[in-house]
């Protein structure tokens, strides 16, 4: 507590996080409410994808709803997206048709310019951005646009961008891949290079 670290004990059972105790101890809370919340209010307009212990059940749990649904096997089926106008975010109010809304993402090493709906560079000194919410839409993988200009963007769940492999064959710390549109005049190139992701969670 004096060097406001998680004990190591705690830590060997926890969800990944750099947090330092103060902040850990009020985002475990504040996970605990969320989590509180689906079960009195069932099905939620928008998800806190930073609450989840294990994203990937989430994740997986999502595909398998459209799945049943449509009775597509589950392995025909991916993600899509689509990020949402701050507009479209606060006009939400029950959840999409299909998929799920989530929200609680930070964009790393680039910015989002809602008004042209794509990636743009950093403001100077600025290291993060929250983003609007993200739509996860599930689709058969034959009927996801592969020609569009979008990056292919990793999320993490903390900036450490590495972790033990689990029996998935992912990093414990990576989530998913999210395609986000760009600028016609840039390639992905531009933002591999400089490092572009996002992550459910910062550091402090």
């Amino acid at each position: 507590m004096v060097k406001g670290r998680v004990p190591d004990m705690w830590q060997a059972v926890s969800y990944p996080s750099l947090k330092p105790l103060g902040s850990w101890v009020n985002d475990l809370i504040a996970r605990l409410a969320f989590l509180q919340s689906w079960i009195d209010e069932g099905k939620l307009s928008v998800y806190w994808i930073s609450g989840f212990f294990f994203t990937q059940s989430f994740l997986t749990g999502t595909r398998q709803n459209f799945a049943r649904k449509y009775t597509i096997p589950i392995d025909e089926v991916s993600y899509d997206f689509q990020v949402l106008t701050p507009a479209e975010g606060d006009a939400v109010n029950r959840p999409p048709k299909d998929g799920a809304y989530v929200r609680g993402l930070f964009l790393e090493g680039a910015n989002w310019d809602s008004n042209i709906g794509a990636l743009i560079d950093s403001r100077p000194k600025e290291l993060f951005v929250a983003m609007p919410f993200v739509w996860l839409i599930p689709k058969r993988t034959k009927d996801i646009d592969k020609t569009a200009h979008t990056y292919k963007c990793p999320v993490y769940k903390t900036s450490e961008r590495r972790g033990m492999l689990s029996t998935t064959g992912h990093s414990t710390n990576f989530v998913l891949m999210i395609s986000l549109p760009m600028a016609d005049q840039h390639t992905e190139k531009r933002w591999v290079k400089r490092g572009v992701a996002m992550l459910t969670q910062l550091d402090d």
